[in-house]
């Protein structure tokens, strides 16, 4: 009995296609935002078949207004539909990534320069995969942070995570 006759259906085409939708979702957000002079942080579709859900995580200088998520919702939603991007139902969200933002470009190092900051390694740096910190600069692929009054050098590739951590 062929797949055609037994109503299986190949949903494991969606895994592989997932980053490739998520680079595509990404470059529409991103043209989108730039004209708003807005920054796209971070893009992500998770589940699958009729639960697919894309989350988009945007920010500004000034911060995010709810008419700044309406508009990108709007204008990227629209684009996504037309040009059938995402295959099947989804829902999509668009809202700032939040006090505690994660660290995922170069530049957000440099932006956030003074800001105290959670990093998780790969491999660890004197004995240590966790450290928290004030960021303390990038220069050359290389984060500087000061921790409990020592300055840890980490190469930005060797990051598994990172996001700011507020001060309550």
């Amino acid at each position: 009995m062929s797949n055609l006759l037994s109503g299986r259906k190949p949903t494991f085409l969606l895994v592989f296609m997932r980053p490739a939708i998520s680079s595509r979702i990404e470059e529409i957000a991103q043209r989108v935002a730039l004209s708003e002079g807005i920054e796209v942080v971070e893009v992500e579709v998770k589940g699958g078949g009729k639960n697919q859900f894309v989350r988009i995580s945007i920010d500004k200088p000034a911060g995010v207004s709810h008419a700044d998520c309406e508009l990108i919702s709007q204008q990227v939603g629209t684009i996504l539909d037309v040009e059938d991007v995402v295959p099947g139902h989804y829902t999509l969200e668009v809202s700032s990534p939040g006090v505690e933002r994660k660290l995922l470009k170069p530049g957000d190092y440099e932006r956030f320069q003074g800001k105290k900051a959670k990093l998780t390694l790969r491999a660890p740096v004197e004995n240590q995969r966790h450290w928290e910190g004030i960021l303390a600069g990038f220069a050359d692929g290389v984060i500087s942070l000061d921790a409990a009054g020592r300055q840890i050098h980490v190469p930005f590739d060797q990051v598994e995570k990172a996001n700011l951590k507020f001060e309550w």
